[in-house]
């Protein structure tokens, strides 16, 4: 159950990415928004079972690799922290998914940026809970890569071009 938490904005990034001109924009949005309001439901399901009731989950999904008696494992991590943090993702980004439903309405574009603000949720939750230094860190290159993608959303602006690469070199180099 904790990695639906994880897989819901993953999905909703790639149905509404892949099969947006399908659905529709009002579809494509209404997706995607259920989608992360259904990642919320699970985050504070699992907050009142890990934070309330004090069971930490410790999910190994497989072995990337092993030296001699290390392994580092592909995994995730549901402790009180985490799932605190995985509230106020969820949270926000449902709200900024619910505005952004309203305020670009009559954008054309509209499945392509909800699949960008999904991929960016789906980076931040993989960045809270991710179980290593490795995971965190391909967790906060997703986050860059996302944010590059919704700052240069509209891509035949000058102005969006130069603020897109202005945050991928600070996100890269500080």
């Amino acid at each position: 159950m904790y990695l639906s938490v994880l897989l819901l904005p993953l999905c909703s990034c790639i149905l509404v990415g892949f099969f947006g001109n399908y659905l529709g924009r009002r579809g494509g949005s209404f997706l995607s928004t259920f989608l992360i309001a259904c990642s919320f439901i699970v985050s504070l399901i699992a907050f009142y079972e890990v934070g309330v009731s004090g069971s930490i989950s410790h999910i190994k999904l497989f072995d990337w690799f092993s030296i001699g008696n290390y392994s580092v494992f592909w995994g995730f991590l549901f402790d009180t922290v985490t799932v605190s943090m995985l509230i106020v993702v969820t949270s926000i980004s449902m709200l900024v998914h619910l505005y952004s439903t309203s305020y670009m309405e009559a954008d054309p574009h509209l499945n392509r940026f909800m699949s960008y603000l999904s991929l960016f949720t789906f980076f931040m939750l993989c960045l809270v809970t991710g179980d290593n230094f490795i995971q965190l860190f391909l967790g906060w290159e997703g986050v860059g890569v996302s944010s590059y993608l919704l700052i240069n959303f509209w891509f035949t602006r000058l102005q969006a071009n130069k603020a897109a690469l202005k945050a991928i070199i600070v996100n890269r180099f500080g």
